[in-house]
């Protein structure tokens, strides 16, 4: 607390004790307050109002200056202040962790508050520069990266515990018809079921050389983090696609439904007819969704490059902003691995609303640390576990696919 404040304090619990003297006579006297005393009562508590504004606007002013201070502090790469008996920072007992200086076991927990949703790296002009970037959303950022379909707008459960949830599934709306004069009205509800999320559990063994540990130079959580969220998007990134819901995740591609499927002849290719019979094959409240994207892999965009209209313009959009997807007959194009190439009866090309695509995850992501597991090579060795889950939960036609003909 400042002098200032400390000051204004006083003269308030001066003024206060006044006020309450001249309240105090009145009342021991058992009387009303004299003229003179009213108005003493009224400017002692006109005072005490204008204390209280010129208090809070001080407080309010030397918090601003401090932020100001931490804020050109952090730029700078100072330390910051840590005030005494207040806990450690995340980051802070990471690093102690890592080195051997603290449990042999650590819990990455997701920021509080934090949207799952939205949990892309984001344009750095945008203000992406400006937001500090903890271990975790650096581990999730490269699992995004990884698994392409948690780019698409995918909704995102976090749970604190593991246990199946029950998440309702739409399998058909309701309908309506005209109705003459007198007639009954027909009942029509819609259809659901029920998707059970679990949290399947998805492990990697990362090695670590004491040297590294020891050297402070080294970004030693961006290379942890670098490491585990690709090694888990990988794994749980071909589970989202293809999973088929047994002992695994149930991929997209799973319980999505035909669009399109290929003229014969052509060994499973797309026509530029058949990517836009997909597109509109889509209804338009999922196809106007901010989460509608195309899925297709690598070699797959590279033919959809080269389809041209019948005015030889190519189809493809490619983006003129660095870190925004391509578009392709005005939607984003996301690329996976995961999803098939393009052949007979392959299912390599998904369009549609991909938050209708439910991704569960169990907790954070747990790290432990061994340093017997390769002592003879005086490596150290981390685990990383993530527990999760997916499903899609609109099987009305919210996510489509192409399908390359039978023949």
């Amino acid at each position: 607390m400042s002098e200032v404040v400390k000051r204004l304090r006083e003269r308030r619990a001066n003024v206060w004790e006044q006020a309450k003297g001249l309240a105090d006579r009145a009342a021991e006297e058992n009387r009303q307050f004299t003229g003179e005393e009213e108005g003493q009562w009224t400017a002692l508590n006109a005072e005490l109002d204008a204390l209280d504004v010129r208090i809070k606007n001080v407080i309010d002013g030397e918090q601003r200056a401090k932020d100001t201070e931490d804020a050109f502090a952090k730029l700078e790469g100072k330390p910051q202040e840590r005030k005494s008996g207040q806990p450690e920072g995340q980051d802070t007992e990471l690093r102690k962790f890592l080195r051997g200086q603290g449990p042999r076991s650590y819990e990455v927990q997701p920021t509080p508050n934090l949207d799952f949703r939205s949990l892309t790296k984001g344009t750095a002009t945008a203000g992406g520069n400006t937001v500090p970037t903890s271990f975790y959303d650096r581990l999730i950022a490269h699992l995004i990266e990884t698994a392409a379909i948690m780019q698409a707008g995918v909704t995102v459960l976090n749970t604190a515990s593991g246990e199946t949830i029950q998440v309702p599934k739409t399998t058909a709306h309701s309908s309506a018809a005209i109705v003459t004069e007198g007639s009954a009205i027909s009942a029509s509800d819609p259809t659901f079921g029920q998707v059970p999320l679990g949290a399947y559990k998805y492990g990697t063994l990362i090695q670590v050389s004491r040297e590294l540990l020891n050297d402070t130079g080294v970004d030693l959580e961006g290379y942890l983090a670098m490491q585990a969220g690709r090694a888990l998007g990988n794994a749980f990134g071909a589970h989202a696609i293809t999973g088929t819901g047994t002992s695994q995740p149930r991929g997209v591609v799973t319980d999505a439904t035909v669009g399109v499927t290929g003229g014969t002849g052509v060994v499973g290719a797309f026509t530029a007819d058949n990517l836009i019979d997909l597109h509109y094959s889509v209804i338009a409240p999922y196809r106007q969704s901010s989460s509608c994207y195309w899925l297709m892999r690598d070699a797959t965009v590279g033919a959809a490059r080269k389809l041209k209209d019948t005015t030889g313009q190519y189809l493809w959009q490619p983006s003129l902003q660095a870190g925004a997807p391509d578009m392709f007959l005005g939607k984003p194009v996301l690329t996976d691995p995961n999803v098939a190439a393009t052949a007979v009866s392959a299912k390599s090309v998904l369009f549609g609303d991909f938050s209708q695509y439910f991704v569960r995850l169990a907790g954070g992501v747990r790290f432990e640390r061994s340093d017997d597991f390769a002592f003879n090579t005086d490596l150290v060795t981390f685990r990383a576990l993530l527990r999760a889950d997916a499903s899609l939960v609109d099987l009305t036609g919210a996510v489509k696919y192409f399908a390359g003909a039978a023949t």
